[in-house]
């Protein structure tokens, strides 16, 4: 299994437990200490010859794109890919590539490495994608006319555009035809779980303080994504908010709006690949 954003909070912790089960784990994040220390904590659990880490800054589209084919190169069948990797930020970041960071990171990077890893995964008997995003929250918009938010960025905008088009990606995912991979979209909710280093001081004691009073611990977080890795679902896509199955219907699922956003980030790729 793939896991992106696996050196923090829920991504770690699955990726630690699913080696420490005997599966094999390839993580993928951007800090080379952090992915030290999980190769060190895998270790120790017994399991450190089955967990691989590539360091890599998934909001670069040329980077994504080759670290899903080194592990092509590697790993012949991907049973599963889970996609953590996001991180806020509280100004607007642009990327080598000319993109919004956020938008390239939460969204483009899960994006491209489902793209990318799908003839590994196809290969699996019951593969599956679960993507880690904000599923069932009707808040925010894709802003179709400023996806990159140079008129209007603001660092709760971002998140939500960013976790809308996640739902749409979904969506499209699940629509190909002759499609053989379950897709899961899965809201935590609220999560003891990421990295806060990005956002200003007084945010981040608001957030902790918030968070050991409110947020559900990361083992209870991740418990449901075993069940959807042992388990696949039948159905093609699946979405969860915590405990609870959502209907496809929603608004914020509609098939229409995940074709558009795929045109739109077709598009948009190939301006980067230019």
């Amino acid at each position: 299994m793939v896991v992106s954003g696996g050196t923090d909070g829920m991504g770690r912790a699955l990726a630690l437990a699913r080696a420490e089960r005997g599966d094999r784990v390839v993580v993928l994040g951007s800090n080379e200490t952090k992915g030290e220390l999980l190769l060190a904590d895998a270790t120790r659990l017994g399991a450190g010859d089955r967990v691989e880490f590539h360091r890599v800054d998934l909001s670069g589209v040329a980077a994504t794109r080759d670290v899903a084919e080194r592990i092509l190169g590697r790993h012949e069948v991907i049973d599963a890919l889970c996609l953590f990797a996001n991180r806020q930020a509280p100004r607007r970041i642009t990327t080598a590539e000319g993109l919004e960071r956020t938008f390239a990171l939460y969204y483009l990077s899960r994006h491209l490495l489902g793209e990318g890893l799908t003839p590994a995964l196809r290969r699996a008997a019951h593969p599956v994608i679960v993507n880690v995003a904000g599923v069932g929250v009707t808040k925010g918009r894709i802003h179709w006319d400023d996806p990159q938010l140079e008129r209007r960025y603001g660092t709760v905008t971002a998140q939500l555009q960013a976790g809308r088009a996640n739902d749409l990606l979904g969506v499209a995912f699940a629509a190909q035809p002759d499609n053989p991979i379950r897709y899961v979209l899965y809201h935590p909710g609220f999560t003891r779980s990421g990295d806060l280093s990005p956002l200003p001081a007084p945010v981040r004691v608001l957030l902790r303080l918030a968070a050991r009073l409110a947020a559900r611990p990361v083992d209870r977080a991740v418990a449901p994504i075993h069940g959807f890795l042992d388990r696949p679902p039948a159905a093609p896509l699946t979405a969860v908010d915590r405990d609870t199955t959502l209907p496809l219907t929603l608004e914020t699922l509609d098939p229409a709006n995940a074709r558009r956003l795929r045109e739109v980030t077709t598009r948009l790729l190939a301006t980067v690949a230019t």
